[in-house]
């Protein structure tokens, strides 16, 4: 038993001795900030996959792109072993920094929890799911949806004598008064302080719903001022339907 014992001992003597070394080459290598680990890891023959996914877990979490994470670990390879990261060193890499990033994405909400609007992103995701939709089914985005925009000037404006959570409100009425005349379940987002988008379905009915809302902010005029209700026609392709939010949120 003694035997054994002593043997263990020698072999995690060894190893540490071995990481000592190592992590004493790799500091010579002037490795890529956060990749000392991964560096030191290479530098004593052993396994790295652990290392680079607490590096792509750590700077997903600092905002570092996934390219700047690659970057990192080709230069840290090319340092310490002269040659190109491996495909386990890639993955452990990539993946990490994947979940990280989703798992922050997940925890952002897609609505506002105040007035239940959903965010502009949110509406870029529908229109992506809208079209690629229509592209399955060889049927027209253009001809099968269209954007209602909602522009009050008022809202953007806040007197210094006003309430701070007035502006709040009188978006959650005008909020109310869209749902109203859209009452299917279609995304209705703040696109800016002064503008509200509806992602609506070209129907029958789609002329009388936007009529409705104008009537209906029409009553709150006091509250927010002059209105103005158009429907805007989808472009035929994702990127122009992109560009048209943007003007759209510019406005």
């Amino acid at each position: 038993m003694g035997i054994f014992a002593t043997r263990a001992r020698r072999d995690a003597q060894a190893e540490a001795a071995s990481d000592a070394e190592a992590a004493l080459d790799v500091r010579q290598h002037l490795l890529p900030a956060r990749f000392e680990a991964v560096g030191e890891r290479l530098a004593a023959s052993r396994d790295a996959s652990a290392a680079c996914a607490m590096v792509g877990r750590e700077m997903a979490r600092d905002g570092a792109d996934l390219g700047e994470a690659l970057d990192g670990l080709r230069t840290t390879h090319a340092r310490v072993l002269g040659g190109e990261p491996d495909f386990r060193a890639v993955r452990a890499l990539c993946v990490a920094w994947s979940e990280e990033t989703l798992g922050y994405l997940h925890q952002l909400s897609c609505e506002n929890p105040q007035t239940g609007l959903a965010s502009l992103a949110h509406l870029r995701a529908g229109l992506s799911a809208v079209y690629r939709s229509a592209e399955q089914g060889g049927s027209s985005t253009s001809t099968g949806h269209a954007l209602v925009v909602l522009d009050l000037p008022l809202l953007a404006r806040s007197p210094a004598w006003e309430d701070a959570f007035e502006p709040t409100l009188r978006l959650v009425r005008v909020a109310e008064s869209v749902r109203i005349a859209f009452p299917g379940g279609e995304t209705i987002a703040e696109a800016s302080p002064n503008r509200l988008v509806v992602l609506a379905q070209r129907e029958d009915l789609l002329a009388q719903r936007v009529g409705l809302l104008r009537d209906l902010v029409k009553d709150l005029a006091p509250e927010t001022g002059r209105a103005r209700v158009w429907i805007e026609g989808l472009p035929a392709y994702n990127h122009g339907a992109g560009l048209l939010l943007d003007e759209i949120a510019r406005g």
